[in-house]
């Protein structure tokens, strides 16, 4: 079983609404890809702010879950700032680091595909910024 996730910048209060939507990109800006879960999301978290695991993933726990099994989480506002405001440059180091990592490496992971994530993500963090607004990570379990 895999996982389908989209990422969308919305209003802070919005994560219910979200979390009930069956395709949240229908309604807010955002990307999607298949295969992105908690501890992928911790990862990219640590290596932007250097914060060890165990704390990071700490902070992500559910903000919601849906009535379809779809599970909402908000990103750090620091992770989101740190996307906004990193340097293509910088953005690619932490590409190349994250594409290293186990969880990735495991998956098979291609670092274009890597890279390309991080990219999209530092759009949409730009974006939300710009907005006012929040990150929110939309995860739903795909039967294959």
């Amino acid at each position: 079983m895999g996982i389908l996730t989209q990422i969308v910048a919305a209003e802070e209060d919005e994560f219910v609404a979200i979390g009930e939507s069956l395709r949240p990109l229908d309604e807010w800006s955002g990307i999607e890809r298949r295969g992105i879960d908690t501890a992928k999301i911790a990862t990219l978290h640590c290596l932007l702010t250097g914060e060890e695991f165990d704390m990071a993933i700490s902070a992500y726990e559910p903000v919601h879950v849906g009535s379809e099994g779809a599970v909402v989480l908000r990103l750090a506002d620091e992770v989101t700032e740190r996307l906004a405001t990193l340097e293509e440059e910088a953005l690619e180091l932490v590409a190349g680091e994250l594409a290293a990592t186990e969880d990735f490496e495991m998956e098979q992971w291609d670092p274009e595909e890597v890279l390309a994530l991080v990219l999209d993500l530092a759009d949409l963090a730009r974006l939300a910024d710009a907005q006012g607004q929040v990150l929110f990570v939309w995860m739903h379990p795909l039967l294959t």
